[in-house]
């Protein structure tokens, strides 16, 4: 499980170095793609492979499915971890996260996300207080 906030620096070569507590979850090599809010979703190759076959469950009758399928698979970049434990970020991915220096990596479980460090201190500031003043269940059964 990917948990914390770290504040790693993009090199001039579009390398980011990911948290140290990660990378023995992430040796076997990651897939980097586009997430929700303008971040990067890292994942596991092994989970990737796992969320990749239940997207393939989605009815290629669905325009939503399709449209959704589209753009999570086609950025998506099977990367692996260098000595150092960084990663290249495909330009593409740098341009549609907004990625240019300081980065903010967060664990969030099953997957690794990676932000501008102003994009996410902005939403982070934004969901505190909605977070902090929750008082209906969000997910069914468990909070």
């Amino acid at each position: 499980m990917f948990l914390g906030t770290h504040n790693p620096r993009l090199d001039d070569k579009g390398r980011l170095i990911l948290p140290a507590k990660f990378r023995e979850q992430l040796e076997d090599g990651v897939v980097v793609t586009r997430g929700q809010e303008r971040c990067l979703y890292v994942f596991p190759v092994a989970e990737f492979t796992r969320i990749a076959g239940q997207l393939r469950q989605a009815p290629v009758t669905s325009k939503q499915a399709r449209d959704y399928l589209r753009v999570f698979l086609s950025g998506a970049s099977d990367e692996l971890l260098d000595r150092q434990g960084r990663i290249t970020v495909p330009a593409v991915l740098r341009t549609y996260a907004g990625l240019e220096r300081d980065c903010a990596v967060i664990g969030a479980g099953d997957r690794v996300e990676i932000w501008d460090a102003t994009a996410w201190e902005t939403y982070l500031a934004d969901q505190e207080s909605a977070f902090a003043d929750q008082e209906q269940e969000v997910i069914p059964g468990i909070f």
